[in-house]
This record gives structure tokens, sequence and C-alpha cells, in this order.
């Protein structure tokens, strides 16, 4: 009887365990499903505008050279978070390997990119080879860690491919941009795109550059932020519940959608020399743009209208929040590289300012929701989703249908969008800050000692 109780009590944990893990294994499925049907349907959608989709692009530099090799191996580090420190060796050593016979072959035929990275071509090698490792080399949860390794270093890759197609088909299934809508609900915060304009045309060709780096890399910073939340991923053998990935995909999904909804092509295309005869007229960043009744820019069929809400601005976020729980040099990494990305969508004319304050109450709208799915729908955080998303349509709304009322009375409206940013950001810290505290375990009271008698 001794030995019967432990043993059921033991049969009775593993069908549990078991019962809890296949809905999760379902989730995973179906999340694979959706992901390809999506690119499959882009692919598709691309093809039949004549452009190459996000499939082809990336079957592409498996042979010619990557538009960024950084991100290449960016997403190899990813991927390797599920091998040990001997198969991180190999793996970083056979990518570079390959990319020195790459580079031999280029230069020996005369084909040195004039595009693109000449390296990178490794590390995607090293990520396909890995996936097939995992399916002849390994079994069971094994085969399934790496395999999620493999996903997660091709989900940044993929995500990348995918932006860029959807950009290509903004610009050719929009042939109108609200910029006027959007430059006068600007007036309201002050235009900060044309002040920034200035200040970093007055910090020369050094200034440029190191922003234009910052904003170039901030996939690559994200994937720094992402190695230190798995760095133990390895040693542990699953991958924590939540990490900064997840967010950044999620973000590149859903963004795009806005920008079908709302087209804007930023200052400097719209009021500057890069939008050339399609331009409303050349302004930014020196003149401010008139007060006037706003109207519907007809524009190429190049330029992506991607400004609403700052995608950029949103990952930056996502950053900044996710480098909190890390050392203090990575929280004053993620600090640097949100300022200095604000700075960067402004001082170039890509962003108005009123779309980075829709990008900060974007990106804390869909952490939030991302966390209270962790947790079950938490009542409080989905208070906080409907928050956030109210505030986000408002915002999108008053852009559209009250410029000029906006622009009328800066100080009452340019203080109002900065409030219902904050607030959301408010709402975000303190619901996160309660569960934090109920996860936190209260404290056993210490033994006292007896009187003595």
């Amino acid at each position: 009887m001794t030995t019967t109780a432990p043993r059921e009590a033991s049969r009775i944990r593993r069908i549990a365990l078991a019962a809890r893990r296949r809905p999760r294994a379902m989730l995973w499925a179906a999340a694979g499903v959706i992901t390809l049907g999506f690119l499959v349907a882009l692919q598709i959608t691309a093809h039949h505008l004549g452009m190459p989709g996000p499939i082809t692009t990336q079957a592409r530099e498996v042979i010619h050279a990557p538009k960024s090799g950084f991100l290449l191996y960016a997403s190899m580090a990813l991927m390797m978070v599920v091998l040990t420190w001997r198969q991180r060796l190999i793996a970083l050593g056979t990518a570079i390997g390959i990319d020195l016979v790459f580079l031999l072959v280029r230069w020996a035929t005369g084909t040195y990119p004039a595009e693109g990275h000449p390296f990178g071509n490794g590390a995607l090698w090293v990520i396909l080879g890995v996936a097939v490792f995992a399916l002849v080399r390994r079994t069971g949860a094994e085969r399934v860690l790496m395999l999620k390794g493999v996903g997660l270093g091709l989900l940044l890759v993929t995500g990348r491919k995918t932006g860029d197609t959807w950009l290509l088909i903004t610009s050719q299934t929009r042939p109108v941009t609200l910029d006027p809508y959007v430059a006068m609900a600007d007036h309201a915060l002050g235009n900060p795109s044309w002040l920034a304009g200035r200040l970093l045309r007055a910090s020369g060709p050094v200034g440029e550059h190191a922003l234009d780096y910052v904003y170039a890399q901030l996939a690559v910073a994200a994937v720094c932020v992402a190695l230190y939340q798995l760095r133990n991923v390895a040693a542990e053998r699953r991958f924590p519940r939540h990490h900064l990935v997840r967010t950044f995909l999620l973000i590149g999904v859903l963004g795009p959608a806005v920008y079908m909804i709302y087209p804007v092509v930023g200052p400097v295309f719209a009021y500057g020399p890069e939008g050339g005869h399609w331009a409303a007229a050349d302004l930014w960043p020196n003149t401010l743009p008139p007060i006037t009744a706003p109207y519907e820019l007809p524009f190429d069929e190049i330029t992506p209208r991607n400004c609403m809400p700052s995608l950029h601005t949103a990952w930056a976020t996502t950053i900044f929040i996710h480098s909190r729980k890390g050392p203090r040099a990575l929280r004053a990494a993620g600090t640097f590289w949100l300022i200095a990305t604000l700075a960067a969508t402004l001082g170039f004319g890509w962003h108005y300012g009123v779309d980075l304050v829709a990008g900060v109450v974007f990106a804390y709208t869909v952490e939030a929701a991302l966390r209270t799915y962790d947790r079950g729908w938490d009542q409080a955080g989905v208070r906080l989703i409907v928050y956030g998303t109210a505030v986000f349509a408002v915002l999108l709304a008053s852009y559209r249908f009250v410029p000029l009322e906006m622009a009328a009375y800066p100080w009452v409206s340019g203080p109002l969008l900065l409030l219902a940013m904050a607030s959301v950001v408010h709402g975000y810290l303190r619901t996160t800050r309660l569960w934090e505290a109920e996860a936190t375990p209260a404290p056993r009271p210490e033994p006292q000692p007896e009187p003595a008698v």
C-alpha cells in the first residue's frame, strides 16, 4: 500500500502535465499554420503586383548577397540560445568559414555586390543546417527545443522581409496620403520634426551618421536585449514565458495593417526635397507648414506609406521596456537606443511628432496584450488593453477629423496628447507592478524564542 500511493500520485502528475502541454502544443501548431498562411498570402499578393515577396527574397539570400548581414548573424545568435557552448562555437566557426568561401568566390568571379552586405549567407546556412540536424539527429523534447530556436531565428529574418513587402504594397495600393492632416495635427506639439531636422543638420555628418546607424540597426539592438533574456535557455532546456522577440514580431505584424488604413509618407517627402514634384511644398525643415485646410495628397507609387504609427518608435519603446529588468549597462543601452531612435525619426524627417505619440501607445498596448495573455486574460490586463486600444483609436481619429482645431489651440491639444500617452504608460506600470507583487511570495515569519518558564 505504501508503494502504490506514490506511484498513483506520480501517474496523476504525469497526466496533468500532459494535459497542460496539449493546449500549448496545439497553440504552437496553430501559430505555425497561421504564419505560413500569412506568408503565402503576402507572397501571392506581391506576385500579382509584380514584386518579389518575402519567401522569394529570403530564398535568394541563400546564394545572393543579403540585404543585411548583421541581421542574419543576429538571427543566428538568437537561434544559438538553444545550443551548448561547444555547439555555438562550431556554428559560429562554420558560418564564418562559409562566408569566407562566398567572399573568395565573389572576388574570383567579379560578382562583389553593389548593394547589401557581402557576408551573412553563412549565418543563414547554419540556421537551416541546425534545422536539418534537429530533424535527422534529435528526437523528443531536444528536437522540439532546437526547432524552436531555429524558428525564432528565422522569424526575425522573415519579419524583416515581410515588412519590406508590406511597404511596397502600401506604396502601390494607397495612391493618396494623409500627410496634410498629420502636419496640421503636429502643430499641437510644435512641429518637432522641423526643429529636430535643423538641429541634426547643424550637428554635421558625424551626428547624421551616428543616428543613421542607430536607426538602421534597431533589430540588432533588440537581439542584444533578447539574448540577455534568453541566456538560460540552453541550461534550463525551455524558453521563458515572455521575452522581447514576441512583442517585436507582433508589432511588425499589426503595424502595417494601420499603414493601410492611415497612409502617411512623412515630412521629408510630403514637405521636403525627397518628395520631388509630388511634395505639397518644399518647406522641411526650415519653414513650418501654414495652418490651412488639410486634404488628401496624391503621391508616387514608390515611397512607402509607413509613418502612422511610428513602428521604429514602438520597437525602440519595447527595447526600453524589456531592458528595465537587466543590469545597469543594459538599462543604459535601452534608454540610449530609445532617445537616439526618437531623434533619428524626427531629425531625418521620416516622422511627425504625433506619429511618435501613437507609436508609444501602440507599443505599450501590444506589450500589455501579450502579458495579459500569459496570465490567462487577467481582468486588470484586459482593462488596460481596452483602454490602450481606445486611446490609440482616439489619437488616429483626432489626427484625421480635428487637425485644424488641434493646430488652432496647441496649448490645449498638445498637453492632452501627451497626457493621453502618459496615462497608458502609467496604467501599464501600475498593472505590471500589481502582477509582480502578486508573484512575489510573502516572507515567512521568523521563529520567535519561547519565553523561559
